[in-house]
């Protein structure tokens, strides 16, 4: 690592301040991604301006047909809570599949959706459920708030306070992880609404994106059938030395399929 400067925040005027007042700040959450890439050199902030200890920014609740979550609340906690286990089954499912037991414990669905990784599970949920983020500074919907690999809406000094989530009428999630980090190498999530479905893939491109094809098969008919044969455009998606565009294309097919029947059997 290189040379840095440690802060704890105590509240969130004070993180604030700290991030103004640094040469290149980063708030720091759980830490599983950030610390690991600083360990390998990738990121060098010259502050981190620790939140963990602003007991706001954690908990669950539920009210007016929507589930707010803190920031600063753990994979963990989503996942075993009885509140989101009631309202949006799949969101507890697809929080208790991320990495393994010590990511689940120490990584925060705040700092899951602000690193917006390509692969990551949250930004599916967040953007199938249109959710909206809340910061410091305003609320921002989950159609404007992902903007490609690790970029979002999100302002230099502008800190995540909660994602809010509107609870469907059934949603389901299902991925392929990769063996070893448990990120997906597709994953598909389904959330059936009144006013139609929206599906949030995961794990196959330049980061989360919705496919207006499967969303609209869905809406006519909400069964696996209905997606039998559609398939997202491989030219959109990426290839590596785990899996290529074309194998991510099927698996996204799978992953759908499998998506709503777990949604069918939420309700």
């Amino acid at each position: 690592m290189y040379e840095f400067a440690f802060h704890r925040a105590a509240d969130l005027d004070a993180a604030a301040s700290l991030l103004a007042n640094a040469d290149d700040g980063r708030v720091i959450a759980g830490g599983q991604t950030l610390v690991a890439a600083m360990k390998l050199r990738l990121s060098a902030p010259s502050d981190l301006v620790d939140i963990s200890g602003i007991a706001s920014l954690a908990g669950i609740r539920v009210e007016r047909g929507v589930v707010v979550i803190g920031a600063m609340t753990t994979h963990a906690a989503v996942a075993a809570s009885a509140d989101v286990l009631r309202a949006i089954p799949a969101l507890a499912d697809l929080a208790g599949t991320i990495g393994d037991r010590m990511v689940r414990n120490r990584g925060t669905i705040g700092g899951s959706v602000a690193n917006n990784d390509p692969a990551a599970d949250y930004p599916a949920a967040v953007l199938a459920l249109g959710a909206t983020v809340i910061t410091t500074q305003r609320s921002i919907t989950a159609d404007d708030f992902f903007n490609g690999m690790y970029e979002t809406a999100l302002e230099p000094g502008e800190i995540i306070t909660a994602v809010s989530f509107p609870i469907p009428r059934r949603a389901g999630y299902a991925k392929f992880p990769n063996p070893a980090s448990r990120y997906a190498l597709a994953g598909v999530f389904v959330a059936d609404f009144e006013t139609g479905v929206r599906i949030g893939i995961t794990g196959g491109g330049g980061g989360v994106f919705r496919d207006a094809a499967f969303e609209e098969a869905l809406t006519r008919n909400f069964s696996p059938a209905a997606i039998e044969g559609l398939s997202v455009y491989v030219e959109s998606l990426s290839g590596d030395l785990h899996a290529s565009a074309e194998y991510r294309a099927h698996l996204v097919g799978v992953m759908a399929k499998r998506a709503v029947t777990a949604a069918l059997a939420d309700r």
